[in-house]
């Protein structure tokens, strides 16, 4: 079995953090349990340095044991990141509440609060400004390299850096005549999701496999072969983006994660709506949507002089004539369905129900699979 890279302390209660912290990560990744074993590690060192007489749980008090760890956390040299502070405290309170169930202190369970984890920090949306994606995007053009090419597709995409780094070598889907999609794998969210692409995208993916060295396979498993790492990969785009912004003379700081941004709001201003949005970039909740996406003065205007052009509070007139009735042959047939099919996708960018969605979606690929044999059929 593994060792653990970094071993917890000699503390009596080790024996029964040890098997908690083993009980709540047990479906998780490998990064949440280094985690989990991070807040156990801190705080038993906490407790031997300050409370060396506390050698039970029945003997663990709010005041002075836990408010004296979240004091400490608070005046960690340097300062910790509010994430930090949070994780630890939401980190500690379920080991607390394993512990209290496991064995059997229901007081455990009440020592840390909701109230005690630290309030996020509300980020603001960082986009390009269009003269710096403009510029970036040329220089990565110009450099036609492999890690050009693949900040190209993150930025084309919206995807995450890691999602990037851990697309397969298969991962264009045909999901309709002439429609493609880019399989997103697992992420950090334990999810996946299919994002609709251009005819740009799929050549980006053509050229990134015509760029792969010679030494890697020729389908494998990877579009991005990492001979020496995944993480090294990641490092090695972060690099390559702040050698391009370096070249063009950016002052400002840019990271590949500024790209989601960037993809989200163009998105947003193209039309697609919020929802939709939501599930393009892979999020689980709206809230983190919105801190991805810029929303301008200019924006507010565009909206509100297009909805003014189709005021809703307006009883629909009927006395506009009936277009003109479909041609009873063959083309008449064909044209009817792809109107349906059109008609179809508008509505089902603007439900929001989950269910009624999914039904939205077998009905729009029954009239692509009608479609299909009908473009079969010959003239009479």
């Amino acid at each position: 079995m593994k060792q653990p890279r970094f071993p917890l302390p000699a503390h009596p209660l080790t024996k029964l953090f040890e098997p908690a912290a083993e009980s709540v990560t047990t479906s998780l990744g490998d990064s949440s349990i280094t985690s989990y074993r991070g807040t156990v590690r801190l705080f038993l060192t906490y407790l031997g340095a300050q409370y060396s007489e506390v050698h039970s749980l029945k003997q663990l008090r709010r005041d002075p044991h836990i408010l004296g760890w979240l004091a400490l956390l608070r005046s960690h040299h340097p300062p910790l990141a509010t994430i930090t502070r949070a994780n630890h405290v939401i980190y500690l309170r379920r080991l607390l509440e394993e512990l209290a169930w496991t064995q059997h202190i229901p007081d455990l369970a009440h020592l840390l609060g909701r109230d005690d984890v630290p309030r996020k920090e509300h980020h603001l949306p960082r986009p390009l400004t269009p003269e710096q994606d403009e510029l970036v995007q040329q220089e990565l053009l110009r450099r036609d390299d492999l890690l050009s090419n693949a900040l190209l597709l993150l930025r084309h995409t919206g995807m995450r850096i890691s999602e990037c780094v851990d697309l397969s070598f298969d991962c264009l889907r045909l999901v309709g005549p002439g429609q493609w999609a880019i399989h997103v794998p697992l992420g950090k969210l334990k999810t996946e999701r299919l994002v609709p692409v251009d005819s740009v995208v799929c050549q980006l993916v053509e050229r990134i496999r015509s760029l792969r060295p010679p030494t890697a396979p020729k389908s494998g498993p990877l579009l991005l072969p990492r001979p020496r790492g995944r993480y090294l990969m990641i490092r090695k785009l972060r690099a390559a983006l702040r050698d391009v912004t370096a070249a063009l003379g950016i002052p400002s700081r840019i990271v590949p994660h500024q790209f989601r941004h960037t993809y989200g709001t163009e998105m947003l201003r193209a039309g697609v709506s919020f929802a939709a949005v939501i599930k393009l970039l892979g999020h689980k909740s709206p809230h983190m949507t919105l801190e991805y996406l810029e929303i301008t003065q200019q924006d507010l205007q565009r909206e509100f002089h297009l909805a003014l052009s189709h005021p809703r509070h307006l009883v629909p007139s009927r006395t506009t004539p009936p277009g003109p009735a479909p041609r009873a042959d063959l083309s008449g047939l064909i044209d009817s369905l792809m109107t349906a099919q059109h008609v179809l996708e508008i509505y089902r960018r603007n439900v929001i129900d989950p269910s009624a969605r999914r039904l939205l979606d077998r009905l729009a690929n029954r009239i692509v699979k009608i479609l299909t044999q009908t473009k079969k059929l010959k003239p009479s």
